[in-house]
């Protein structure tokens, strides 16, 4: 165990989760196995600070009492308080000195930032995060860190995985291997006010006076509130699951929606009357991706990879009951859209409201 203060274990697992524990009759699934608590503070790093997840689970992990350090490439853009090392996990600098005497690591790095011009786009942003993860995986192997958390995207169950999911498989698959212990979170679609995706989303309603769909608006998928993300990614800390568990897991909101009914709903909650015209453009997706993103004002790294992902039902599986398993109660998918646009309009104004 690294560090010097092991953690403390309250082993819970004759009982079952919920609302009130009780005892276990017959032989109990997985999911309905209480979770080992820890009872004292852990040493605790999260890579990627400076981002949207990272900078909201810093708080959250605090009010749990652990020990806080963070990892990020610019000090400058860390908005959060906490001990910093400053590095780079594709050239794999300051690792050693991040990892040193850590019990549990979050990898919330994602490589979306634009890419170098010339040669293959695609194939270097994959080459990236696999670089990335290998270095990290090795490092925290080296340091004795018990465990990584993940969090990456959903595996999509009846197409091919796009490039950008197959990059996260192959994340979660090299930190899975690199420590036993760890577990990877699978989400779709996050809602939150500084989510990208969301924002995205947002900004494409705000200026289209027609929001023209083309044929990914019929697929299916199920976003999860940002505040629920942070809760199950602050208990998969401390979660000690049971030997049958999986080590990754599907997390999702209880709302089963098209893209379309999504973009339906955060319409409604910015009381736009914008109609809905369904389309299906000749042109590829590489091409209409870069309208959207010229519309929202976004950059093309980002939504060209998240647009490649709309090719099928993006749905989890066993999410209801990671929920259970972590110990999180859900919130529906109006209420984590009002929940957003409502911090959102507290910080900067929206243009449709």
């Amino acid at each position: 165990m690294a560090g010097t203060n092991a953690p403390h274990f309250a082993d819970l697992s004759g009982l079952r989760l919920g609302s009130s524990p009780r005892a276990c009759y017959g032989t109990p699934r997985w999911w309905e196995l209480a979770v080992i608590v820890i009872l004292s503070g852990m040493r605790v790093l999260i890579t990627g600070v400076s981002g949207f997840v990272g900078s909201r689970l810093v708080p959250r992990l605090r009010r749990d009492g652990h020990e806080l350090r963070g990892f990020a490439r610019d000090a400058g853009r860390v908005g959060v308080e906490l001990p910093l090392v400053v590095g780079d996990a594709v050239s794999g600098a300051g690792l050693a000195q991040a990892l040193d005497g850590i019990d549990v690591a979050y990898f919330l790095i994602h490589s979306m930032e634009p890419l170098p011009s010339g040669g293959d786009g695609a194939a270097a942003f994959a080459d990236r995060e696999l670089t990335a993860a290998d270095r990290f995986a090795a490092a925290a192997n080296a340091a004795g860190v018990r465990r990584i958390v993940y969090l990456g995207g959903l595996v999509p169950r009846e197409a091919p995985a796009s490039l950008h999911l197959s990059s996260r498989l192959a994340v979660e698959r090299t930190l899975l291997e690199a420590v036993p212990d760890s577990l990877a979170l699978r989400a779709s679609i996050v809602i939150g006010a500084r989510s990208r995706s969301f924002r995205f989303l947002v900004r494409l309603i705000e200026r289209m006076p027609v929001l023209a769909l083309p044929n990914w608006r019929d697929f299916r998928t199920q976003p999860i509130d940002e505040r629920d993300v942070i809760e199950l990614l602050a208990s998969a800390a401390t979660a000690q699951l049971p030997p049958a568990a999986p080590r990754s897991l599907d997390v999702a909101g209880p709302d089963v929606v098209s893209y379309r009914e999504l973009i339906e709903r955060i319409r409604d909650s910015l009381m736009l009357d914008r109609p809905v015209l369904a389309i299906d453009p000749r042109a590829p997706a590489s091409v209409t991706s870069r309208i959207a993103a010229a519309i929202a004002g976004e950059q093309h790294a980002l939504v060209g990879p998240l647009m490649a992902g709309l090719a099928s039902d993006l749905l989890p599986v066993g999410a209801q009951e990671t929920a259970s398993l972590l110990g999180v109660r859900l919130h529906s998918l109006d209420a984590a859209i009002e929940h957003a646009l409502g911090e959102w309009e507290r910080e900067e104004p929206l243009a449709a409201r």
